[in-house]
């Protein structure tokens, strides 16, 4: 149940917000953002070693962002299947997926975006939907767009409409952050405000409200599902988009509020 949240305001000098919280299987081996692809050096973002792609890709140079949800829908033939992670590799680079073979995806729900404006891609197995994010707050789960997918009656249906139901008004009512970006790409992130001080009334938030993270409307979800399986968020992303550059920071201890470091 991943979830992504997305502010979007032209008329500030911070245009995006995007958090990113990304729940996977905790024993799935990853690396934390860096350039980790040969073929696409400006690209920033965390590795998943199983298939080499990212949850989230940013590319500071074009100030842009890309992050995928896997969504409901059949699932694509086990011959000659692709990975998701795949695409936000392709969006942050140029701006959008592309010319796809979709039937060889599993469902997607695919974020994408700039100073300018968001879009929101979403594949469920038979259509592909792109629409435009208009001004405001916009709160995407597994079951879409505002929860606004169909609801099978199953357990994390409940927990998805509890989170949105906790959150998005916990995030409407708080101050929207502008955090600065880097003075430059060759400035480093010590030049950048503490994140504290970047995210404000978002990070305690961001940092779970409070909330036990087996509390069905946790943000930052953890459950041992027998047999050393153990699911939950394992890592969030909080990125800044303006025209004068990117702010990123990640934590790889969700919940942890000494944990965060700042990637750009």
């Amino acid at each position: 149940m991943c979830t992504a949240i997305v502010s979007f305001d032209p008329s500030s000098p911070v245009p995006v917000i995007l958090v990113g919280v990304r729940d996977e299987f905790l024993e799935r081996s990853w690396r934390p953002p860096g350039r980790h692809w040969r073929d696409r050096p400006a690209l920033v973002g965390g590795q998943d070693l199983r298939a080499g792609g990212t949850w989230l890709a940013a590319d500071p140079g074009a100030r842009r962002v890309a992050t995928v949800l896997n969504a409901r829908g059949p699932a694509a033939p086990e011959d000659g299947r692709r990975s998701r992670g795949e695409l936000p590799l392709l969006a942050a680079a140029t701006g959008g997926p592309g010319p796809l073979d979709l039937p060889r995806f599993d469902p997607f729900l695919l974020v994408g975006a700039e100073p300018g404006g968001v879009r929101l891609w979403h594949w469920d197995g038979a259509d592909l939907d792109e629409r435009e994010l208009g001004p405001g707050l916009h709160m995407i789960l597994n079951s879409g767009l505002e929860g606004e997918g169909p609801h099978a009656g199953r357990t994390e249906d409940a927990h998805m409409a509890a989170r949105l139901g906790h959150f998005r008004p916990r995030f409407a009512a708080a101050r929207r952050p502008e955090p600065r970006p880097v003075p430059s790409l060759d400035a480093g992130p010590s030049a950048a405000e503490p994140v504290e001080r970047a995210w404000g009334e978002w990070l305690p938030l961001v940092n779970g409200d409070g909330l036990a993270r087996t509390d069905p409307a946790s943000l930052l979800p953890l459950a041992d599902l027998g047999e050393g399986r153990i699911w939950g968020t394992s890592s969030i992303s909080l990125l800044a988009l303006s025209p004068e550059g990117v702010r990123y920071d990640f934590s790889a201890s969700p919940g942890d509020p000494g944990a965060w470091t700042q990637v750009l």
